[in-house]
């Protein structure tokens, strides 16, 4: 592997999504997440990391040391206890060190946990706490959204007592909850110092820039419909504590509201979008603009 990264990073990142559910809320019967203040959309960071995992997963084929450790239907003492049986040690009987060994390894084989951090301070097989490298802010729409819950129709039944109960008419009703349109923005920070704690390396980081642009690619489903992503700015800092405060980065990257009408398409934004050239950023000596996107 490469070595752990050298310099810190902030992102700003742009999705949007077409009639689907980009983050379904099982508080609010899985209608897309909003804030009730204003109706602008949310889109958790759990979600999004989730997106990452899965892209990672597929790409590197859940091997070390891109290993995923929170997966689908994953048990997390058996990621945990892969640890313990290689660096052969006895859970029952453990040394001093035994779980910051554990710890180390469990950083150098699972990508996410490395990236994204992980609490595997589980009774069994005990890993100790990871603090990642990789942190990402909540998403949240440029503009109020006005999520829809839409019926559907299947043309079947799932048993013969409702098939004799309809007349053989055959038919389901159900619902689908879906936003029209919108454009969501995230920040992300990337910090070379917890980097080098759990050796997040430049390797780790190419391969998140292409999570970031590819992995809506392998999350297609009915319910969440056309996501894509739009832009991926990259602020690079000369140094691993930073050269200028994450927030006035971030503020040189603008979108203007849509004006006069409901947005339906990343065109109605296109010319509302001011972001930095690549290259060093004026004003903000030791920082360099990458757009990856």
């Amino acid at each position: 592997m490469s070595t752990s990264i050298q310099n810190r990073y902030e992102f700003v990142y742009l999705f949007d999504v077409e009639n689907g559910n980009p983050n379904g809320d099982p508080d609010a019967g899985n209608m897309p997440r909003i804030d009730p203040e204003t109706s602008y959309g949310i889109v958790t960071d759990v979600c999004l990391k989730r997106k990452i995992r899965n892209y990672v997963q597929i790409v590197k084929e859940d091997q070390p040391p891109h290993c995923v450790y929170i997966k689908e239907k994953a048990v997390l003492t058996r990621q945990q206890k892969k640890a313990y049986e290689a660096l052969q040690i006895d859970d029952k009987k453990k040394k001093p060190d035994a779980i910051e060994k554990a710890r180390a390894w469990m950083c150098q084989n699972f990508f996410d946990v490395r990236t994204f951090g992980a609490v595997m301070s589980l009774k069994e097989y005990n890993c100790g706490q990871v603090r990642g490298a990789v942190q990402i802010n909540f998403s949240r729409s440029i503009d109020p959204i006005s999520p829809r819950e839409l019926t559907i129709t299947r043309m079947a039944v799932a048993t013969e007592k409702e098939a004799e109960s309809q007349s053989g008419d055959n038919r389901t009703m159900g619902r689908k909850n879906i936003v029209p349109y919108g454009l969501y923005r995230t920040e992300g920070y990337i910090s070379a110092s917890l980097g080098a704690q759990t050796g997040f390396t430049e390797d780790d980081l190419e391969l998140l820039w292409d999570a970031l642009a590819n992995m809506f690619d392998h999350d297609h489903s009915a319910a969440r419909g056309k996501m894509c992503p739009r832009r991926l700015i990259v602020f690079k800092h000369d140094s691993k504590l930073g050269n200028a405060p994450a927030h006035k980065l971030f503020d040189t990257v603008t979108v203007s509201p849509c004006e006069g009408k409901p947005s339906r398409s990343f065109d109605d934004y296109k010319g509302g979008i001011s972001a930095p050239a690549d290259g060093k950023l004026d004003g903000f000596d030791g920082v360099t603009v990458i757009n990856k996107l």
